[in-house]
């Protein structure tokens, strides 16, 4: 079967691997779509992404759904032919947290994502034909979600936990600096959670189109020497650039929270600080999810139409071309779609 590794930085094959094999308390996904993450891309463009650096070949993808082709004899709950997305997610098992982390289960020290390098032997992702999944990580899909938008369950899942980790966004005014995917989801989940405004704010117009197609109040170019908005109740700072951290905090009300949603990069940064202080605003990081992949199933299910995000689809084989698109923004790329058998 055909699955899409990484070697290492630039070298990114569609290989063929052996079918997977069915386990005790597993399934085999037949996959259908996969969405390219960041994450993916850093991998393709230099071997790493944040801490976690290729030694082996991987398979990428963590952002997958599709139908189940095979059914252990332990499972129950589960059928052949059901449509499904994945939580890629599988807590180490004799781990413990610290009880003022309870119910906080992505904090674990050591949790094995698909399409990871963090640990070794590195965790295969889902880009494949076939993938064996714990029956544990399965979500099944909703009526009236396809396995497309089934494959943006994972990173609306993102979306999702960082509002969460905001404290919700019902009635506040929302300001989210960065339009790319998680950028654009969250701005998107935001309206479907009762925020009182969405503004979002990018540098590509191409980007900010995305963002007013999925309903957002008002986008702010600050290519185009367009300003940020002031005293915002909470700003989710999704592009990641440090430069623009400054900014961020003097948008952001007295009193007001800002989320960390972009990955910073892991080295030493500049960056301007001081309104955290004078403004007494609350600076929070947010990582991946718990559970939010079924909160975002929920919001898929009534009627969040994720499809202007999803610019792009390639099939399997164009596996090179597909990241290429998605790693350039010039494109006009957002989401970049495969479809995996």
């Amino acid at each position: 079967m055909k699955a899409v590794r990484i070697h290492a930085a630039g070298d990114l094959r569609v290989e063929d691997v052996p079918y997977p094999t069915l386990r005790p308390g597993e399934v085999i996904v037949r996959m259908e779509w996969g969405g390219i993450c960041g994450s993916d891309l850093s991998y393709w463009k230099h071997g790493s992404t944040g801490t976690a650096t290729l030694t082996e070949p991987m398979v990428l993808g963590h952002e997958v759904a599709g139908r189940i082709a095979e059914v252990a004899g332990d499972v129950a709950g589960l059928e052949v032919g059901q449509p499904v997305t994945v939580h890629p997610a599988t807590i180490v098992p004799g781990q413990q947290l610290p009880e003022r982390l309870a119910g906080r289960d992505n904090l674990y020290p050591e949790v094995r994502y698909f399409g990871s390098a963090a640990f070794s032997p590195h965790e295969q992702g889902g880009f494949a034909e076939y993938r064996a999944v714990a029956a544990g990580q399965i979500r099944a899909l909703p009526d009236g979600v396809n396995t497309r938008q089934g494959a943006v369950a994972e990173p609306l899942g993102v979306a999702v936990h960082a509002i969460n980790r905001a404290g919700g966004v019902a009635r506040r005014r929302v300001l989210v600096n960065g339009s790319g995917p998680i950028g654009a989801l969250v701005a998107a989940a935001a309206r479907r959670m009762d925020a009182a405004s969405v503004i979002v704010a990018d540098l590509a117009e191409a980007s900010l189109d995305v963002a007013r197609t999925l309903g957002v109040d008002r986008t702010v170019n600050v290519a185009a020497g367009e300003a940020l908005p002031e005293d915002v109740d909470v700003t989710f700072e999704a592009s990641g650039a440090p430069a623009s951290l400054g900014a961020v905090f003097n948008a952001t009300g007295r009193g007001g929270v800002v989320v960390q949603v972009g990955n910073v990069p892991s080295g030493a940064v500049s960056a301007e600080l001081a309104a955290i202080v004078t403004r007494e605003i609350e600076y929070r990081g947010t990582y991946r999810f718990v559970d939010e992949i079924s909160d975002a199933l929920d919001l898929l299910a009534g009627g969040l139409d994720v499809e202007p995000l999803l610019t792009h689809s390639f099939p399997i084989d164009d596996a090179a071309e597909a990241f290429a698109v998605a790693g350039d923004r010039s494109t006009g790329s957002s989401k970049v779609m495969l479809q995996l058998s």
